[in-house]
């Protein structure tokens, strides 16, 4: 049980000022994601669709991690991934909030990015990722927006820890 002094530390960190403004910058990474992946399923009819010479839209459900890894028609080892997902959401969430400002901006876009993919994970049994892109006949993986997100959100967040 915890202590009501406790809660209160807790609740105090949780509602900053500044901590409500990245959850605001979460949900908007969260909807920006929810709506391009709402405004795929529903007007893609099945066929690739070309943009330019480099990139396509072209839908393709993954049942695993980043960029297709460790997809599997295993409910078990499904469900094991989804509930490990979720548990570094929870880590993620913790951390965000012990985080300096410039590292909870690194973080809200990697969790906004992450809970897009969860929502899909639990919603679809699979998550839809539909950008193709490409350089001749070198495709590199189909992703979508959350992956986006979360890609910089990795990136920057190794910059910083090997550029300093």
């Amino acid at each position: 049980m915890i202590k009501s002094e406790n809660f209160e530390n807790l609740k105090n960190k949780i509602i900053k000022k500044e901590n409500i403004y990245f959850l605001v910058i979460i949900l908007l990474t969260f909807f920006l994601d929810r709506y391009s992946k709402f405004f795929i399923l529903e007007n893609f009819i099945g066929d690739t669709y070309y943009i330019n010479d480099f990139i396509n839209l072209d839908l393709v459900w993954n049942t695993g991690i980043g960029f297709g890894l460790l997809s599997s028609k295993s409910t078990i080892l499904y469900n094991l991934i989804t509930l490990v997902i979720g548990t570094v959401i929870v880590i993620l969430f913790i951390v965000f909030f012990k985080s300096d400002n410039y590292e909870k901006f690194i973080f809200t876009i990697i969790i906004g990015g992450a809970l897009g993919n969860f929502y899909d994970r639990v919603y679809f049994r699979a998550v839809p990722d539909f950008i193709d892109i490409h350089y001749g006949n070198f495709h590199w993986f189909t992703f979508n927006v959350a992956d986006i997100f979360i890609t910089l959100g990795i990136i920057i967040f190794l910059l910083k820890n090997f550029v300093k």
